[in-house]
């Protein structure tokens, strides 16, 4: 890992008329690292990623990202973010491919008028294989299982060939087992093309094995760093309230907390 941060929220504010939903950020993350960020609904998770899309501009402090503040990311900047959204309930009929699906990714590198050419197949294909569906390349998508769906759109944000990966609850919706899957997956993918990966969920038991770093925020950051560091009472009854249950599970941590989940 390198000492030089690709992503830096120094003191960073982001609101929404008027209201702050993450107040003063102040956070480093490294190329190459891969975070999960957890907190309870309406700790700002999702603005975080909105900030980092581009989507959003700090009210005060800076956030900068590729060495470029975000409100000035220039196209070929935006290309190297890969984001997978909150799972959507996707009409069955629509009629796409699994092909045509990840070919999305691509049009953000190659221009969104332009045909694809042979290196945007390989491309393709290669993103589609590392998630092990290049064998339902020509199904449709809206026929595909919850947990196939996702596999497609981390397919289609590879496409992009990208330097960071956003993922924003990609969990949520599908059964425990296929969960599991798709973590097994998206930890595979962090090795495999050195990602940095933004992995915000509600779910800490998920992610507290596979991730390198947990952030924890209630719209201010409360706290960075290892997960058995981070995993304790004195930082999660803060943010939690005073109903945490830290219990053991395979001799490792399982976390009980009261909180409800939606897209705040």
């Amino acid at each position: 890992m390198t000492t030089h941060p690709i992503i830096r929220f120094s003191n960073a504010t982001f609101s929404y008329n008027g209201h702050e939903a993450l107040k003063d950020i102040t956070l480093d993350i490294f190329e190459g690292e891969f975070v999960g960020v957890i907190g309870p609904n309406g700790s700002g998770k999702t603005t975080l990623l909105k900030g980092l899309l581009g989507l959003i501009h700090p009210t005060s402090g800076s956030l900068q990202i590729f060495d470029c503040a975000c409100e000035e990311l220039r196209c070929h900047h935006r290309a190297r973010i890969g984001y997978l959204p909150q799972k959507e309930r996707t009409d069955p009929n629509y009629p796409i491919t699994v092909w045509e699906a990840a070919m999305m990714g691509r049009y953000g590198a190659m221009g969104l008028f332009k045909r694809p050419q042979k290196q945007d197949h390989e491309i393709v294909m290669e993103s589609l294989e590392a998630v092990g569906m290049a064998d339902l390349k020509d199904q449709a998508f809206g026929q595909l299982s919850g947990g196939e769906q996702q596999r497609v759109l981390i397919a289609r944000a590879l496409s992009q060939r990208p330097d960071i990966l956003l993922l924003d609850e990609p969990t949520t919706g599908i059964d425990a087992a296929t969960q599991r899957r798709l973590r097994d997956l998206i930890c595979k993918l962090h090795q495999q093309f050195h990602l940095t990966i933004v992995f915000v969920t509600h779910d800490i038991n998920l992610i507290s094995g596979i991730v390198e770093t947990l952030v924890v925020l209630k719209t201010r950051l409360h706290a960075k760093g290892p997960p058995e560091e981070v995993l304790t009472k004195a930082v999660l009854e803060p943010v939690y309230g005073d109903e945490v249950i830290i219990a053991k599970r395979d001799q490792k941590p399982y976390i009980i907390v009261r909180d409800t989940h939606n897209h705040a």
